[in-house]
């Protein structure tokens, strides 16, 4: 069996596991709507060393993009961009590693000290 996502329209509806086989009776919709993914695949890499694919496992809501044929989250910020070779979204500035707790500010473009761990 696999992780399989339904795709309408560019965005991910829902992931089953189920057999390539069964996608290809028709039965869950049209076969061409159903874009395989790996659980294990994460920024473009495989957490078992094998093969990644399409970048990140797909969730309800998620973007597949036919282009990059890669599944990533949609855009969090107008501000951030799309790392290519991961597929996920990296801000202008870096998330601040001194163990603190930080969230975006969209209006500052940069982190604001939320707690201080």
């Amino acid at each position: 069996m696999a992780h399989f996502a339904e795709v309408i329209d560019g965005i991910v509806e829902r992931v089953l596991v189920v057999e390539q086989e069964f996608i290809d009776t028709g039965k869950l919709g049209p076969k061409e709507n159903w874009v395989q993914t790996s659980y294990n695949t994460n920024g473009g890499e495989h957490s078992r060393g094998g093969t990644p694919l399409r970048k990140n496992y797909a969730g309800a809501g998620m973007v597949y993009d036919s282009d990059r044929d890669a599944f990533y989250h949609p855009k969090p910020y107008t501000s951030w961009t799309l790392a290519e070779e991961t597929c996920q979204w990296e801000p202008p500035v870096a998330y601040p590693s001194d163990g603190k707790i930080y969230e975006w500010n969209e209006e500052t473009t940069a982190w604001d000290l939320i707690e201080d761990g």
